[in-house]
């Protein structure tokens, strides 16, 4: 953006050139502007370019380009005599260029600066009889455009920045409808309807990859009892402990989500048998060591049963997976509670009903 706002730039100054050589003004105030202008565009590259206008709250210096465009172009005006006309188309690329950058504020201190230096430039011209003088009718005519130019482009700014808000907010909207959409809202995991994508999903990406997939259903042991005996705000207390504890167990690569009633699911992706045992007896140990104290003062004490399975490569569905590890939870169940059971031993080809 630097870059082409610089060509713009040196266009300008050119068409400058290009009226002074054909000798419609005079030449040395003209190639002094246009070595301010050049110097103006080569130190606004380097601070750029290094990175040190990183450090401001406008790092691409869009307001002071700006500001100093106006300002050269105000000069020229003065100076150009009978070619001063170019000046106005000058301006409006100038303008319409930069101003997407700006805030509402700053687009109105450019709408003042760039009215009060063009007010100055055609006072100096209209009574100064250095600069060629012009008739008042014209000088009027002048500023009326520049006004119309200023005032066009901060109307254009507003209602560009008005449009991006209106598309920023209807982005934030969906955003949170998605994120609702995917959510339990009592425990704040991700829900079923999540959770099955991400299980089609990352079924797809093991098999492409030949990765390791694993997924445990957790379910809460004797819950029950607790909703049975202390009710169901005491259960949804229990229920949100549950998950901060196992959340806090486990990695940022893994995913949990609440299945339904107290059970739960964990997918882990490209993790070996090894560490999500040793994943699983941790989420298991710290569910027994927490205490949830309940509204009544009761404190509650909590298990949780296990069933885990990996994915067969060849050819084996989310839904069968799910279905493994179910097995493997009725196993847990069977052996005792409070225990992590894997698809595929001995002991999972027991079930039995679950509580």
């Amino acid at each position: 953006m630097t870059v082409t706002a610089a060509l713009l730039m040196l266009c300008s100054i050119a068409a400058m050139e290009v009226v002074t050589a054909a000798g419609l003004t005079l030449a040395v105030p003209v190639h002094w502007l246009s070595l301010v202008s050049f110097i103006g565009l080569v130190l606004v590259y380097v601070l750029i370019r290094s990175g040190f206008s990183q450090r401001w709250d406008d790092p691409a210096l869009t307001l002071f380009q700006i500001s100093f465009s106006i300002t050269c172009t105000a000069v020229a005006y003065t100076i150009l005599g009978s070619a001063r006309g170019i000046v106005l188309p000058i301006l409006a690329v100038i303008l319409f260029f930069g101003m997407f950058g700006l805030t509402p504020k700053q687009m109105l201190f450019v709408l003042i600066y760039g009215t009060t230096a063009f007010g100055v430039a055609l006072a100096i011209v209209q009574w100064s009889p250095a600069f060629g003088g012009q008739a008042l009718a014209l000088s009027a005519a002048y500023m009326v455009m520049i006004i119309v130019v200023l005032a066009s482009c901060t109307f254009l700014n507003l209602r560009v920045l008005a449009a991006r808000k209106r598309k920023n907010e209807l982005a934030q909207a969906v955003a949170n409808e998605r994120e609702r959409s995917i959510r339990d809202e009592l425990t704040g995991l991700y829900n079923r309807r999540f959770m099955l994508e991400m299980l089609h999903l990352e079924g797809i990406r093991a098999r492409r990859n030949g990765h390791s997939l694993l997924t445990a259903l957790l379910d809460l042991d004797h819950f029950k009892h607790i909703n049975d005996n202390h009710g169901h705000d005491a259960g949804d207390r229990v229920l949100c402990s549950f998950a901060g504890t196992v959340v806090g167990c486990i990695r940022s690569s893994d995913t949990l989500a609440r299945w339904g009633g107290e059970e739960f699911v964990l997918l882990m992706s490209n993790t070996t048998a090894d560490d999500a045992s040793l994943l699983l007896e941790r989420v298991r140990a710290q569910v027994q060591a927490s205490v949830v104290e309940l509204a009544s003062g009761v404190k509650a004490r909590l298990t949780v049963s296990i069933g885990v399975a990996e994915l067969q490569l060849q050819g084996e569905t989310p839904i069968g997976l799910l279905q493994r590890a179910d097995t493997a939870l009725y196993a847990a169940k069977a052996q005792g509670r409070n225990r992590v059971a894997w698809a595929g031993d001995a002991n999972a080809q027991l079930l039995t009903i679950r509580d």
